[in-house]
């Protein structure tokens, strides 16, 4: 579970309804009509947007926000640099009986192929189509929370505006006008709220998980192609090391040194 998500969820949830609770009244701020509208509209707005079938095969990808990614560039140059020493030692076929004992698929297919002996060409063919599909639905995913972080505030506006139209139609009674205008007015707070605390957000996290997975797998696919053109293990290592940030590279060879 991704702490930072659920932590940021949370607290924002909770400000707001603290700032509501010292300031006035919960209960005034629950009108189950601007809900209907703004949640009841976002979600009728995404489906006409989107394929019903894209928006039940994004869950998928959602859950990618609020769990915690378990990908690490390191460890994955790691393995790979283990890899290149023991095919350099005793050949690229050696790598066959240890190919199980890698447990990320993009990796274990990218040695499988160079175990198998694929044409670099057709072996950059086939795992730049599959880093093509996995940014793909990946931008799936972010595109739908992104448009309903845009629906969301304007069918909050829709609501406040059939609050006024109501509320005009009613002018002879002026001790109405107050409430009505707070009910109006509530339907725009649910449509930012929605949109500034999980939407919008949920899109953002779901866009840097996305950059990170295709970091890796764009390391990946370097290593793989060095290692399978027999090039030095040390080398290949200091080639992954510059896809991540200098901060983090002394520690990852000084890890390397006995």
């Amino acid at each position: 579970m991704d702490l930072a998500t659920i932590i940021g969820i949370f607290s924002g949830i909770g400000l707001i309804f603290t700032t509501i609770y010292l300031q006035g009244s919960l209960s005034s701020f629950i009108e189950v009509g601007s809900i209907f509208v703004v949640v009841g509209g976002t979600v009728a707005a995404t489906l006409i947007n989107y394929p019903f079938r894209e928006i039940l095969s994004v869950a998928g990808v959602v859950k990618n926000a609020f769990k915690a990614t378990d990908q690490n560039p390191k460890d994955a140059i790691k393995t790979i640099t283990e890899f290149a020493e023991l095919a350099r030692r005793e050949g690229i076929l050696a790598l066959e009986s240890k190919i199980q004992d890698v447990d990320e698929p993009f990796l274990k297919q990218a040695l499988q192929l160079a175990i198998d002996g694929t044409e670099p060409d057709l072996m950059r063919s086939i795992l730049g189509t599959e880093l093509s599909y996995l940014q793909q639905r990946h931008d799936l995913g972010q595109g739908i929370f992104k448009s309903m972080g845009t629906y969301a505030p304007a069918f909050g506006m829709i609501g406040t505006l059939i609050g006024l139209v109501i509320m005009l139609a009613n002018m002879e009674d002026p001790s109405t006008i107050g409430p009505a205008m707070a009910i109006a007015l509530i339907t725009t707070f649910y449509g930012a709220v929605l949109a500034n605390l999980i939407f919008l957000p949920i899109s953002g996290k779901l866009k840097e998980r996305s950059k990170q997975e295709v970091l890796i797998k764009e390391l990946v696919m370097e290593g793989v192609f060095s290692l399978q053109s027999g090039e030095n293990p040390r080398i290949i290592e200091q080639k992954l090391v510059s896809f991540i940030p200098p901060k983090f590279r002394t520690e990852i060879l000084a890890a390397e040194k006995p």
